[in-house]
């Protein structure tokens, strides 16, 4: 896995709106990796489909914690989410 400080620098690199995507999806994987947020929660604050979060936490080697009570966290965000 790549350290945090390398990606934010590699993420820095492109256009402003690009970067602060990139910055936003690599610290919430981290907060993710330590199991400080959801699954849910961390693909929230980049706008990120909770299906391509998980294909971006597998391509950087991010396991993925995910059990019932992340199942049922999702759930209300989904439904917080849908009214």
């Amino acid at each position: 896995m790549v350290p945090l400080s390398i990606a934010l620098v590699e993420a820095s690199t492109g256009d402003e709106a690009h970067t602060t995507v990139g910055v936003a999806r690599l610290l919430a994987l981290e907060l993710f990796r330590e199991d400080k947020i959801s699954l849910g929660r961390a693909a929230e604050p980049c706008q990120t489909p909770i299906e391509d979060f998980i294909e971006f936490a597998a391509a950087r080697d991010v396991p993925l914690h995910y059990g019932t009570e992340q199942l049922e966290e999702d759930r209300v965000t989904i439904r917080q989410l849908l009214s």
